[in-house]
């Protein structure tokens, strides 16, 4: 045990340590606890460091405080520590953070006061908890209420809810709350009356026994315990009252700052009214008993207003005005009595001054004499044995008798208030069991303590005796069933206290001994007291500054009181003749408030006794007669008496408790005080609960969740196949001491503290896993972070440099081209500028050249001219010259070659003489040759090109002579004009200088201009930059326009697509919303239907057994006559309309029977009320005869005539058929021929006609008959014999009961033959009138087929069709005359059939022309035959004879049409076989789907095809009410509604399909159009199947509802479908020993087998795919709203892993989807809010981003929902963590304008509107076979 504690007590541990302020505050330890440390170091939650020092005797340490993971549990003994500072801090974390009210703590439901109104207490909630096991769903006090309801109806004992707690702490709220469930879930047809009426006295209660006080503005003064009654159906019958302990002294004394009961200030605060004048009141303030206080007005309330609700409350329950005025009546009276003054006379007697108004007052409210009541209120009569003596009273005592008569009188009124609530809420239906809920007050404890609360606490002591003998019994039961050895636990015995109260020699036996004593007094009591109690019981104590006083140890606490008043309080003496004043009263009420009480009930309802309406003055038993002893019997001994049959009753049921905690005392909204909580939890037994619990084995653990949650704590070779045996050995490992846990049958049983020690161990263990995990996490995340780093880096490199290079590359490509750009720029410059300088220059050297050009050329003109004469005179000289120098040059040469040849010549010559020089020469000799020989080539070739040259120049030198010669001539005559020319030289300069004038004057001019052109050009450019900015504005401005304008149409796109998306949405919700309203009507419809007959059914089965000779026939006569009419519907509703006020009516008449209180005057008018009966009854037997008679020979007459009629037109066309054959020679009419095949048609229908007239003449003639015979049977049945029979065997008071009876029945009977009388006149004249209608038709029928007849064939058709439209138009005219409305609906009707006429017309057409094809084809086979034949003699018949053979031969074999013929009297043979008596199972399997849909549509189409309307009607409503049948009998059968909705899908699409309409055909084949319906519109008949569909669409909804239910929660929550994710967190007493047992544990694949099969099973029976989708849509919607619903009212549901369960759990739904193809139905849809919620139990929950994270992803939960869901998110590991209220509350800032229903649950009983889209077969009907399994043989195939 140390080394445990050791361990628990280690640095970080927390612990609870006491406080002031906060009761507990919270630690830690900052240093290991060791053994026999004497102190604990430790840090508070502020940071403040203390030392905690430990008590030297105990050494007990501080208390531990539970893990995270604990803190918040619906189970206060789930706690793994459980004492005080746990309990506290448990229901104040729920309370303050979650928002949660409920706690269980074991057996107890503890409820806070929120003082603010939650919505949590709706009718979806109730429908959330009904079936549901207490532990189940999070703590509500509907789960307490649903426990008593549900233990009431399987262990048929009688419950009790007992509801405790403090004034202001929520005791009548939740009782209430509770009634309310009880009401709801009940089911019966009255629970909202009666709780209605229950409620409605609340008002009443309040106003009489409710008062103001210094800790709760609406405190009950009083207990109650209110019985329910159930009937054997356990529905709610009625209910009882009984009231505990009235505080009778706040009539005439209130303390500072409190108040009266409020119905005085009601009463003053409407002492204006006229109607209350006569009670002469006046302020509050103006009266003794309501001014003492000081505190007259409560804020926020209206007494005016108030005092309304009162008196509507009391009309509501019955209580006329003047009872009502008669109670304000006594109520004023006791305000006046209170101001009466009494004054002393002397010091032994006192008097009232004459004439004192208020006084004067109460006897007139009162109606007493002034003389007695002033004479008795200051006297007394003392009587003795033989003398009576009449004493006067001191002033003192003269007041307290006073004030003694105004409590006895009040108390009076509050019995006979009491008396009359529950004879409202008194039922005559025999009790079957009852529900108690118990609304007492809790203990209390004041400064001041009286009589009041030692009886308060007295009952607390002996209910919390009586909780203690429960919780011990409870787990003494629990141990057992474990098989546990049972150790006697040591829990607090109150016993002792409450054997020092009520024992022999007790407080109460000596008050009761001091009131006998004649001087006895307060202070001899307490003398008495304490010589008796102080040294022999530890629980009495004397106060030690009072000898006056005494202390009590109750349970709870120690409580001093004041023992003055408690002998006057105890005997609760009132004068004996003030009582007799009061009952020779003249005023009714007064009287009658004061008359002994004859009867009074116990507590059980089976013993009388005193303890009827137990209160402080309680009533006597019947054997002590006289009423004086009535006040002899002390209030204490009346009030042990009632709270001993109190605890009787409470004991003989099975008791629920229900604590109520104020959490503060000034009404704040979730505001937590821990002193006034912890104050109230000792009080109310929930801390002595949890010692219990503490001192045995609290935590309780199954052996599966014990190794689910501590699976970690398992090694691998731990784990066995055994789960038990494998827990036994870990637990002996982790757990030395063999005492801290007991191994059970089912459970695993541990100590207080083991748990946490448990988690702790589970804890380090995960965390030393999580450590390891985290460290190699961490390794591989920092790796893959550096090389994710690594690699970024590079990445950034690669594409930093990439960066680099391209923004190098693009400056050296921005350079480049820069400089192109400056280069070409530079050179448009250069060259620009070089251009208009070269302009300039060329204009220049123009003018220059041009005149240096005149001058050059006279000056090369005379040096031409000059050079002429030169060139020939230089010539002549040249020539001269040259030939002189020629000659000299040709001489000196000659001259010197002669001396150099004469030279060599010499060397040659000696050289010739020398040998060698001649070898040298011969040597060289060929070379020299050779060379010289090239040479001469040489020049040869160079003479050549010489010469070719001197050719050319000769040439060239004559064609330039030539030129030359020209030139010259060309000169000369230039010389010429140059010598005219000259002249003008002189007349040039002059011009040339006035040019030059001009020239500068222009200049001049062109200065000027240009300045101007420059300065305009500036202000151009300027100005077009000013127009171009402007332009550029203007364009921007016309840009955002245009942009402004596409956004406004954009916008107004959307806005306008938007609106039309959402009015078309709108338009499809209002669409769903009336058919849903439709179909819900009809559903509603049906259910009415059901119980109309169930009611029926028992009022039968009542009517058979309490009256053998008596029948009904009013009502089962005209269901019965309809049962095959067109009108079947409405006429069953009538009669269940009628049978409904039957009941309504007798329970009403039995109501009245018992509330009559006059019978006399039922006596006095019984005998004329009998008389007058017999007179009326002869009457209508003499009218009725006479007119019966008259009637039957009208009738017999008119059927006559109509026979003779029918004989003589079908004599008519008889020999009409005889003559037309008798003429058959002529082809127009041969027999065969399409006219005479027309006109034999019209005489069929004609003859058809007749006979179906005649039929229904006959029809109505028998329905006549047989109505007659019923008014008959009934007034057979109400004849005066009867009764008088029947009343001569009854008593008394049956008589009165049964000619009550028999006044209802006589003027129920007379308005039913009064109604019938009218309608059989009505029927007979429009029989009349039909009649005659007939004749008329008949005539003009003859009239139109002698026309017909004379018309050639061809125009009869249309004649017929012509009188067809005018017989129309007549009817629509005499229409439009009578009733325009109705000409309206007429004109439609004829439209219709002339549209349908028309159709027939083409029909017929086509029909002639196939028959002519016919007629031709069969007349070239007869040719064919005839020329085969032999040729001889034959005669005029055989020729005619022949052609006819032929073609009767088809008529007669014709193919089978697709139609089934049954007799008459076979259609209900048809319908039990097909229908009532047909196993679905083997028509899925075997036969084709919609097989009996298809034999009843072709069994119509016989009936429409023989035109018989009656066959019609009777087939289509027996169809429709067999299968209303079947379903009301097999109904909870999938396969059998399955299968009825397909057929009768089926059935309604055939109707479609072959109805002739256009919209329908368009799908058919050209076979299937013509096996249309021909004769009848089933229009009406479509829409009454169509509802026949819906309907039984809603009970295959329901009925599978029924079969999912109890699989959706077990499958999509509570199994772990991925195992070992959720963790099992410590449960506590969750499932409680007397909740019901689990039925089994489904899970996912449960569900899916089970939507695989109702899948199957519809594809099997032919349902339409389209229908299919919308039931897996309901299905999926009733999942998803089911699971959401669950999850949203279960705490320990709402984890982070179980939201990855339920992710898991929809993905499985949505694969099966897949696999069905069903994903488009809208499924997966209706699963959204679920999804999105799970969504939400996974996300992170932190920060600002989150928050608008979850406002953006959950949009179809709504805020209450997600707001709910994070309150209940709880961690089921300390590694998750909870969701801080800061964040709740920005949740719901950000999701304040949301616009949606606060409703928390989704609605799971909505049912989608179901359509039925029209699916054609494609199925011929004459390929259709009837099996023989059908049993179908006397159908005929057509």
């Amino acid at each position: 045990m140390n080394r445990e504690l050791e361990y628990m007590f280690l640095k970080c541990a927390r612990v609870w340590i006491p406080d002031v302020e906060e009761v507990w505050k919270s630690a830690e330890l900052t240093k290991d606890y060791k053994s026999g440390d004497v102190s604990l170091q430790l840090m508070l939650e502020d940071g403040k460091n203390i030392e905690h020092k430990l008590d030297p005797k105990t050494k007990n340490l501080p208390y531990l405080r539970n893990p995270d993971i604990l803190v918040g549990e619906n189970d206060l003994t789930a706690l793994s520590y459980l004492h005080e500072p746990a309990v506290l801090h448990n229901l104040k974390v729920r309370f303050i953070d979650s928002k949660l009210i409920y706690t269980y703590c074991g057996i107890v439901l503890v409820a806070i006061n929120p003082y603010e109104t939650l919505p949590i207490y709706g009718t979806d909630i109730i429908n959330a908890y009904s079936g549901q096991n207490m532990g189940d769903m999070d703590p509500h006090i509907f789960a307490v209420a649903e426990e008593a309801y549900k233990q009431m109806a399987r262990d048929e004992r009688n419950q009790s809810i007992i509801v405790s707690g403090e004034s202001g702490a929520g005791k009548t709220v939740s009782a209430k709350y509770a009634m309310r469930y009880f009401a709801t879930v009940s089911g019966s047809a009255s629970e909202a009356n009666v709780e209605e009426k229950v409620l409605a006295s609340n008002p009443i209660m309040e106003a009489i026994g409710n008062a103001k006080t210094t800790r709760n503005d609406n405190s009950s003064r009083f207990g109650k315990y209110i019985e329910i009654g159930f009937d054997n159906r356990y529905r709610i019958i009625g209910a009882n009252m009984r009231t505990y302990l009235l505080e009778k002294s706040r009539v005439v004394f209130q303390a500072d700052e409190e108040r009266n009961y409020h119905i005085f200030y009601q009463l003053c605060a409407s002492a204006h009214l006229p109607e209350f004048k006569a009670l002469k009141l006046s302020s509050a303030n103006d009266f003794l008993y309501t001014r003492q206080g000081r505190s007259p007005v409560i804020d926020g309330v209206d007494d005016t207003k108030e005092l309304c609700t009162t008196r509507n409350a009391f009309s509501l329950l019955g209580i006329n005005e003047s009872y009502q005025m008669g109670l304000f009546q006594v109520l004023a009276a006791i305000l006046h009595l209170g101001n009466v003054e009494i004054k002393d006379r002397d010091a032994d007697s006192s008097v009232i001054p004459p004439n004192n108004r208020h006084l004067m007052a109460f006897c007139e409210l009162v109606g007493v004499t002034y003389q007695d009541m002033s004479q008795w209120l200051c006297h007394r009569k003392l009587k003795t044995a033989t003398e009576t003596y009449i004493k006067p009273l001191p002033r003192l005592q003269a007041t307290n008798a006073r004030d003694a008569l105004s409590k006895h009188i009040y108390a009076k009124l509050f019995n006979w208030i009491v008396e009359h609530v529950n004879k409202a809420l008194v039922t005559n239906v025999k009790q079957h069991s009852f529900i108690g809920v118990l609304d007492i007050y809790g203990f209390e404890t004041f400064e001041i303590n009286s009589f009041e609360q030692f009886c308060i606490n007295y009952a607390n002591e002996k209910l919390q005796q009586q909780f203690n003998m429960h919780v011990f019994k409870l787990e003494q039961e629990e141990y057992m069933k474990e098989q546990i050895p049972w150790t006697l636990i040591d829990f607090y015995d109150n016993q002792p206290c409450i054997n020092l109260i009520e024992a022999k020699m007790g407080i109460l036996d000596l008050l009761d001994e001091e009131c006998r004593m004649p001087k006895g007094s307060d202070d001899s009591w307490a003398q008495k007291l304490y010589n008796t109690h102080l040294k022999t019981c530890s629980l009495f104590e004397k106060p030690r500054m009072s000898n006056r006083a005494f202390i009590i140890q109750h349970f709870a606490d120690k409580v001093e009181y004041q023992c003055d008043g408690f002998l006057e309080k105890n005997k609760d003496t009132v004068n004996e003749e003030q009582i007799n004043v009061m009952k020779a009263s003249k005023f009714d009420l007064l009287v009658e408030l004061f008359q002994d009480e004859e009867k009074a009930t116990s507590p059980t309802g089976q013993v009388q006794g005193t303890g009827g309406r137990t209160r402080l003055s309680i009533k006597p038993d019947k054997s002590r007669d006289t009423s004086s002893k009535e006040h002899k019997k002390t209030v204490g001994c009346q009030f042990r008496n009632s709270l001993q049959k109190l605890m009787d009753t409470l004991n003989a049921t099975t008791p629920h408790y229900v604590r109520c905690i104020k959490p503060n005392d000034f009404k704040l909204a979730f505001s937590f005080d821990p002193k006034r909580a912890v104050q109230q939890l000792r009080a109310c037994g929930v801390l002595e609960t949890i010692r219990i619990s503490a001192a045995g084995f609290p935590s309780r653990w199954t052996y599966q969740e014990f190794f689910s949650r501590y699976r970690v704590l398992m090694k691998q070779k731990d784990v066995l196949a055994d789960k038990k045996l494998t827990c036994k050995n870990v637990l002996e490992k982790l757990v030395q001491d063999q005492d801290k846990y007991q191994f059970g049958k089912t459970k695993i049983f541990f100590r207080a503290g083991q748990v946490a020690y448990l988690e702790k161990l589970r804890a380090d263990k995960l965390r030393a896993a999580c450590i390891r995990i985290q460290k190699t996490i961490r390794c591989w995340l920092a790796r893959k972070k550096y090389l994710r780093k690594r690699s970024a880096a590079i990445t950034i490199q690669r594409f930093t440099r990439g960066y680099q290079a391209r923004c190098l590359a693009k400056f050296l490509r921005r350079t480049q081209a820069a400089t192109i750009i400056q280069k070409y720029q530079r050179m448009y410059v250069e060259r620009k500028r070089y251009k208009q300088k070269q302009a300039a220059a060329l204009a220049m050297q123009t003018i220059l050249r041009a005149y240096m050009a005149r001058q050059k050329y006279q000056a090369l003109l005379r040096e031409h001219k000059a050079v002429i004469i030169q060139k020939h005179i230089r010539g002549w000289l040249a020539r001269c010259w040259y030939k002189r120098c020629l000659e000299a040059i040709v001489y000196l040469q000659c001259c010197i070659r002669r001396m150099r040849a004469k030279r060599e010549l010499k060397k040659l010559k000696i050289e010739a003489r020398s040998v060698e020089h001649f070898k040298k020469l011969n040597k060289g000799m060929e070379n020299k040759i050779m060379q010289l020989q090239r040479k001469i080539d040489e020049q040869s070739k160079e003479n050549r090109l010489v010469n070719e040259r001197l050719v050319g120049l000769e040439s060239s030198y004559t064609v330039e002579s030539e030129r030359m010669r020209g030139e010259l001539n060309r000169l000369r005559g230039v010389e010429e004009d140059a010598k005219n020319k000259a002249n003008q030289v002189s007349s040039l300069l002059e011009e040339l200088e006035r040019l030059k004038k001009e020239l500068s004057a222009t200049q001049q001019e062109k200065k000027t201009i240009e300045d101007w052109a420059q300065s305009y050009r500036d202000e151009m450019e300027k100005m077009v930059a000013e127009l171009k900015h402007q332009n550029g504005l203007l364009k921007k401005e016309k840009d955002d326009l245009n942009r402004l304008i596409q956004e406004q149409s954009q916008q107004m796109t959307e806005k306008m697509t938007r609106a039309i998306a959402e009015e078309t949405q709108q338009l499809e919700t209002d669409l769903n919303e009336e058919r849903s309203r439709y179909q819900n009507l009809l559903s509603e419809h049906l259910r009415l239907e059901e119980k109309y007959d169930d009611l029926k059914e028992e009022m039968a089965l009542s009517s058979n057994v309490s009256k053998p000779g008596h029948r009904r026939t009013d009502s089962t006569h005209s269901s019965n006559e309809s049962e095959y009419t067109y009108n079947s519907e409405y006429a069953e509703l009538e009669d269940g309309t009628r049978g409904r006020e039957d009941v309504t009516r007798g329970i009403d008449t039995s109501l009245t029977l018992k509330l009559q209180k006059r019978v006399t005057e039922l006596e006095q008018d019984k005998q004329l009320l009998r008389n007058e009966l017999e007179n009326r009854e002869e009457q209508l037997q003499r009218a009725s005869a006479m007119a019966r008679g008259a009637e039957l020979e009208y009738e017999s007459l008119k059927r006559q005539e109509l026979e003779s009629e029918n004989k003589k037109l079908k004599h008519d066309l008889e020999e009409m058929r005889k003559s037309l054959l008798g003429n058959a020679a002529t082809g127009a009419g041969a027999p065969g021929s399409p006219a005479y095949k027309v006109l034999l048609e019209q005489l069929n229908a004609s003859c058809e006609e007749l006979e179906v007239r005649k039929e229904e003449v006959l029809i109505l003639r028998s329905q006549l008959v047989s109505q007659k015979e019923a008014m008959h049977h009934k007034e057979t049945m109400t004849e005066p014999s009867v009764y008088k029979d029947d009343v001569s065997k009854l008593k008394d008071d049956e008589v009165k009961q049964a000619y009550v009876g028999l006044k209802d029945t006589n003027r129920l009977l007379e308005h039913q033959l009064q109604t019938q009388r009218r309608t059989y006149d009505n029927e007979v004249e429009s029989l009349r009138s039909e009649l005659q209608n007939v004749k008329e038709e008949n005539n003009r029928q003859q009239q139109l087929l002698a026309q017909n007849l004379q018309l050639p064939p061809e125009a009869r058709i249309e004649a017929s069709l012509q009188h067809e439209i005018t017989r129309l138009t007549n009817e629509n005219l005499e229409l439009m005359a009578d009733d325009p409305t109705a000409s309206r609906e007429a004109r439609v009707v004829i439209l219709r059939r002339m549209v349908d006429l028309m159709e027939q017309l083409e029909k017929q057409d086509r029909t002639i022309r196939k028959l002519k094809k016919q007629l031709k084809v069969y007349s070239k086979r007869i040719g064919e035959m005839g020329a085969g034949q032999t040729e001889g003699q034959t005669s005029p018949g055989q020729m005619v004879d022949e052609p006819i053979h032929p073609v009767n031969i088809p008529r007669r074999e014709k193919d089978f049409q697709g139609m089934l013929e049954y007799k008459k009297e076979d259609e209900m043979k048809l319908v039990k076989n097909l229908i009532l008596e047909l196993k679905p199972r083997g028509v899925a399997v075997n036969l084709i789907p919609g097989l009996p849909a298809y034999i009843l549509f072709m069994c119509l189409r016989h009936a429409d095809y023989v035109n018989d309307d009656q066959k019609v009607r009777t087939l289509l409503t027996s169809t429709i009410n067999s299968i209303k049948k079947i379903l009301k009998k097999r109904g909870d059968d999938f396969e059998t509604v399955s299968f009825w909705l397909a057929n009768t899908c089926r059935f309604l699409h055939c109707l479609k399909q072959y109805s002739g309409d256009e919209q329908f055909m368009k799908h058919n084949t050209s076979r299937q159009n013509e096996h249309c319906l021909s004769n009848f519109d089933l229009a009406e008949y479509r829409q009454v199947i169509s509802d026949l569909a819906i309907q039984i669409y809603q009970q295959l909804i329901k009925c599978m509802e029924n079969i999912l239910q109890p699989m959706i929660v077990s499958g999509m929550l509570e199994h772990e479908t991925i195992q070992g994710v959720s963790g099992v967190k410590p449960t506590g007493l969750r499932k409680r020993t007397s909740s019901i047992a689990d039925e089994g544990t489904y899970t996912l694949d449960s569900i899916l087998r089970q939507l695989s099969a109702f899948h199957s099973t519809m594809c099997q029976h032919g349902t339409d795919p389209e229908l299919i989708k919308q039931v897996v849509k309901q299905q999926f919607y009733i999942i998803g709203a089911v699971t959401l619903n669950n999850l949203l009212l279960r705490k320990d549901m709402c984890s982070w892993s179980k939201g990855m369960q339920i992710r898991y759990n929809v993905s499985q739904l949505e694969e099966w989807l897949r696999d069905k193809g069903l994903m488009t139905c809208g499924a997966k849809e209706t699963l959204e809010p679920l999804i999105q919620a799970a969504q939400l139990l996974q996300v992170k929950k932190k920060t600002d981003e989150d928050a608008e994270a979850i406002c953006s992803m959950c949009h179809a939960l709504t805020t209450a929902q997600i707001v709910k869901v994070l309150n209940l998110y709880t961690p089921v590991n300390e590694f998750e963590e909870r969701v801080s209220v800061a964040f709740i509350r920005t949740i719901q800032t950000r999701l304040r304008d949301r616009c949606e229903s606060p409703q928390l649950l989704m609605d799971t009983k909505m049912i989608y509107p179901v359509t039925f889209p029209f699916n054609p077969s494609c199925l011929a009907l004459e390929t259709i076979q009837i099996p023989s399994s059908l049993n179908l043989a006397f159908l005929t195939r057509v």
